[in-house]
């Protein structure tokens, strides 16, 4: 019997190669996105193995190999077929996709190459034969997966391994380290050329900027977002100045959050740095983690621990953390004492449900922060304050953004004006399409939607071909950005990183600078 561990991506290719349909929740069934993992059945499975070869991320082993802390997983995996009687196994027809008739020629850009960016360009090759020019603006490809998954879960980012595979397609021409925008004196390309010189553009750009909380205090130094202290401790070019402050009046940060992201940054700061050593941390993160010396974190979350928002896989990963003990406070009239400096001889997670934020206090800096915990108003006391309340696209110059839901606004994918009319030619995967919701394996199925839709529409001739050549675009890239970056760059930055990581028995030392990245790709840039 094989069994799906903590790492799942629901990245559902184990799904599809199932011979037994043995797999739950499939991508056609409820819970799927929302599903901390997927899961076999115990008694359907027939040991074939087939889903543990086709797993991006090694997350499938048989039962009897998995090491002391994953065989919960046999329960966890078993239980979800007691719990859903009505999921059921067995032998099921193989249904194929029907694939529209193309003309011939098509040339697409694709823009982002997160998840969503990686799956809307598999489809694409697999369902196509157009030319694909795959752009980002950092010079090295992969989201949010590269900046934004946690350094301890590397399972996780083996997933940028099969996406590596497609940008070696001779269809694909890769472009990183080129901004779309209205900035053309700064070398951005406009959406409008975009949709001069390809026949369709989808846009795959993800949400990495942060919701606020809209309280007093909020722009104090101390104060900072989930999404901007991940990218710093996970190495995201050019972000020297530290949203960590290194000084260590209380030993406490406080985390306003129940998320899996809060978790992460929760798990992180009081991870032993000898622990953290051993990852692709950010240099700069793990010697301002060892000097500021963090023993608490407190997770604040506005209703109780039955609505927190975060995945029992991220959960259990707390307990493994050597040396930090978890606490949670689930009764509003339970008294906790937080208002003095954090003990200096343990480590802890306390989670305190059932609290609201109100304000952040501090003359200079974050000092406190002052919750509603039920009917009471008290004091924590912090040195940082980080919100971790969910995140939304970045508006791109040029293109329809919906500023309320924090998305590019558009019809299943079709994207759309603020008068409801759809932009000729222009289309939107993942969470910049429908939000920040779900993980890996959501953002598969919404960029094959995505793709299907767009193949759809020229099929149906409502897509206007592009007048330009290949050559075209190359000629304004040329002319309008310096240092254009192609695969063979893509591949030199990564050996160098890797090389450097090699030196110190890590994974990779990724590079903290643009310039450092362009100097790395080297003649190889195109």
């Amino acid at each position: 019997m094989f069994v799906i561990t903590q790492t799942c991506c629901s990245d559902a290719a184990c799904v599809s190669v199932c011979p037994v349909n043995c797999i739950h929740p499939t991508p056609e069934e409820r819970g799927f996105g929302s599903s901390d993992i997927l899961h076999i059945d115990p008694q359907a499975c027939i040991d074939c193995g087939a889903c543990a070869d086709a797993c991006p991320v090694d997350a499938i082993y048989p039962a009897d190999k998995l090491g002391t802390r994953d065989k919960v997983f046999i329960e966890i995996n078993a239980s979800y077929y007691r719990d859903n009687a009505d999921v059921t196994s067995g032998w099921t027809p193989i249904t194929y996709p029907v694939i529209p008739k193309l003309p011939a020629g098509l040339r697409v850009a694709l823009v982002g190459t997160g998840p969503s960016g990686g799956y809307a360009l598999r489809t694409l090759l697999d369902r196509s034969s157009a030319q694909v020019t795959v752009i980002d603006k950092l010079p090295t490809p992969g989201g949010l997966v590269r900046a934004g998954v946690a350094p301890d879960h590397p399972g996780t980012k083996k997933v940028l391994q099969g996406f590596d595979l497609l940008y070696r397609d001779p269809r694909v021409t890769m472009a990183t380290n080129v901004e779309i925008g209205d900035d053309v004196a700064a070398g951005q390309i406009t959406p409008a050329e975009l949709s001069e010189h390809f026949d369709g553009v989808i846009y795959a750009v993800g949400a990495s900027d942060s919701r606020r909380l809209g309280i007093p205090g909020e722009d104090l130094p101390g104060s900072t977002s989930a999404t901007d202290l991940v990218a710093w401790y996970n190495s995201a070019p050019d972000l020297d100045e530290l949203p960590i402050d290194a000084t260590d009046r209380s030993g406490r940060v406080v985390v306003i959050g129940t998320g899996n992201v809060a978790l992460d940054v929760a798990r992180i700061l009081v991870s032993p740095p000898e622990i953290l050593a051993t990852t692709d941390i950010a240099d700069r993160a793990l010697a301002v983690l060892r000097e500021q010396n963090v023993r608490e974190v407190i997770v604040v979350g506005r209703r109780d621990q039955a609505g927190a928002a975060y995945s029992a896989a991220e959960y259990r990963a707390l307990s493994s953390i050597p040396g930090v003990e978890v606490i949670v406070h689930d009764d509003p009239e339970t008294d906790v004492d937080l208002e003095n400096a954090a003990d200096p001889d343990r480590r802890r997670i306390v989670f305190l449900f059932h609290t609201t934020p109100e304000s952040i206090l501090g003359d200079e800096h974050v000092e406190r922060l002052r919750v509603r915990t039920g009917e009471r108003t008290h004091e924590i006391a912090a040195d940082l304050v980080v919100r971790s309340i969910g995140y939304r696209s970045t508006p791109i110059a040029g293109l329809p953004f919906d500023e309320g839901r924090g998305v590019f606004p558009n019809v299943d994918g079709r994207m759309v004006g603020d008068d409801g009319a759809v932009v000729p030619n222009a289309y939107v995967a993942g969470w910049a399409r429908r939000g920040p919701r779900g993980g890996i394996g959501a953002n598969k199925v919404c960029a094959e939607s995505t793709v299907e839709l767009f193949l759809n529409d020229v099929a149906a001739g409502a897509v206007s071909r592009s007048r330009h050549s290949p050559s075209d675009f190359e000629t304004l890239l040329r002319k309008r950005k310096r240092t254009v970056i192609g695969y063979r760059g893509v591949r030199a930055i990564d050996r160098a990183e890797r090389r450097a990581g090699a030196e110190l028995e890590r994974p990779r030392v990724k590079f903290t600078t643009v310039g450092d990245m362009v100097r790395a790709a080297g003649r190889r840039a195109r």
